[in-house]
């Protein structure tokens, strides 16, 4: 965002201003993401304890919780499968949204681009999994339920469904890629304009609604890629 301080950029001297320093901040912030994951994951694995204590057991909850979140949507063991994926995503998010809160930081989510890999991981990989279990002629044919209807008007109808399937499915990644970084980006916006009108004194109630909304589209990323692989390998199940 134009005009707004980070430390990486004064240390470097890069402006937001400017479209180069720009993609380099937000590689570099990235860098500082991914640095602060492996830290964490680093300090939940070194002494592994059968009784968890401090990381170890903030990560087990973590994960605990991811696969109780899954559970509901796509069946505990669809759920532990895509454990890994999901866990990930939803780590790397997390993060990313709460560094900004931070001021002098920058969050990697309320770039466009970031968040449009993300939906993209996602949406490639929930029609794999959907063509892997069931074949590609089988899952495109499940995109549309007819039922029982004659030959002819279930072939027009066919025509007219199919194309509007398709939009659908590829609106999902416009559709996660737009809600987190929107989000985001005005979360961003709105701790600009705290820091501006109370640079010395920045009140507690922002910093604990922007949290909130750190926690919450966090979550709301992760139950939709839990949703969209549901559709993709769950058809036939009661989920």
């Amino acid at each position: 965002m134009e005009g707004i301080y980070t430390y990486i950029g004064g240390i470097l001297n890069l402006h937001h201003n400017n479209a180069n320093d720009n993609a380099i901040l937000m590689g570099l912030h990235l860098i500082l993401v991914t640095i602060i994951i492996l830290a964490i994951v680093k300090m939940a694995t070194k002494s592994l304890r059968a009784v968890p204590t401090g990381t170890q057991n903030v990560m087990e909850a973590y994960l605990g919780g991811v696969i109780a979140m899954g559970k509901d949507v796509i069946g505990e063991e669809h759920a532990r499968k895509y454990l890994p994926l999901i866990a990930s995503l939803g780590l790397f998010v997390l993060i990313s949204n709460l560094i900004g809160i931070i001021p002098g930081f920058e969050s990697p989510t309320s770039n466009i681009n970031i968040t449009l890999v993300l939906a993209l991981i996602v949406f490639l990989y929930y029609n794999y999994e959907g063509v892997k279990k069931q074949g590609a002629f089988t899952y495109v044919k499940n995109f549309v339920h007819l039922g029982d209807m004659h030959p002819a008007a279930k072939f027009a109808m066919s025509l007219l469904m199919y194309p509007i399937e398709i939009v659908s499915h590829l609106s999902r990644i416009v559709s996660l890629a737009f809600r987190l970084f929107g989000n985001i980006k005005g979360d961003d916006l709105f701790l600009w304009v705290i820091l501006m009108l109370a640079p010395w004194f920045m009140p507690i109630l922002p910093l604990v609604l922007l949290t909130f909304m750190a926690f919450l589209q966090t979550f709301v990323f992760m139950i939709l890629a839990y949703v969209y692989l549901a559709g993709a390998i769950a058809l036939e199940d009661d989920h």
